[in-house]
């Protein structure tokens, strides 16, 4: 079987002749107005780049393009609480390989409200499967405790995961097991595109990193920024902070 067989996104890329400018947001952020095209040839893809380059704007478009809510969740859920998601969405094409089985996006910074919006489907509305579904009352766990139970229970085989920074909810050794959890369901046909600064996550052996800082350019792991900051200051923790603190 080819690579093709297990991709579910093919090809992501911008309709720049419909946008009026490229002068106002969110088509001024430096990493959309370069943008043409993105092609996919692994079931695993790395966003990374520094704060404000415009990782969570970039895959929040993807999300919304595939039809998934912008604060995370499946297709089938329809709410907001805040709304702040750009319009790049409107503006992104996205080809495709094959149908997915499920389209998953997750998001550490609105993870709070998903989980509300399970519990008020549980309580007003009645739909008690989702507890089964999600692994219980997501509020009743630690943060990295719901996100693990969620990926555990509610990820299946075949399926699109779309990650924006998970590592914030996770301790170093939950972020090992979201790793396995991620390794198997891609022996298992499923697809993940994730923004993220962990220099574990990004480690996947299986996996291909994009810097958004340098236009999607591929790097290899230890190339990245955040390998080499995190190699340097472990390395040197002592010597960093006299630099950091001390040196004017």
């Amino acid at each position: 079987m080819g690579l093709d067989s297990n991709l579910i996104v093919k090809k992501i890329s911008l309709d720049r002749d419909k946008i009026e400018s490229f002068d106002k947001y969110p088509f001024n952020i430096e990493v959309v107005k370069k943008f043409t095209e993105l092609n996919f040839d692994s079931q695993v893809t790395f966003f990374v780049g520094e704060n404000g380059i415009g990782k969570s704007t970039f895959i929040e478009a993807i999300a919304v393009a595939l039809g998934l809510p912008a604060e995370g969740g499946t297709e089938n859920f329809r709410y907001e609480t805040n709304n702040t998601t750009s319009e790049l969405s409107e503006y992104l094409r996205i080809a495709s390989y094959n149908k997915a089985k499920m389209k998953f996006f997750l998001r550490a910074e609105s993870f709070y409200n998903f989980s509300s919006e399970v519990e008020r489907l549980v309580k007003e509305d009645h739909f008690y499967t989702l507890y089964g579904s999600y692994g219980g009352n997501l509020h009743e766990c630690s943060h990295g405790e719901s996100f693990i139970k969620l990926v555990q229970n509610r990820f299946t085989d075949h399926g699109l995961y779309i990650l924006d920074e998970p590592e914030a909810a996770l301790s170093p050794q939950r972020q090992l097991s979201l790793l396995c959890l991620i390794d198997q369901l891609v022996k298992e046909g499923s697809q993940f595109i994730i923004a993220t600064h962990s220099p574990i996550l990004i480690s996947y052996r299986a996996g291909k990193i994009l810097d958004l800082n340098n236009n999607f350019k591929e790097v290899k792991y230890e190339d990245t920024d955040i390998y080499s900051l995190y190699r340097m200051y472990l390395d040197d923790a002592e010597g960093m902070q006299h630099r950091l603190f001390d040196e004017q």
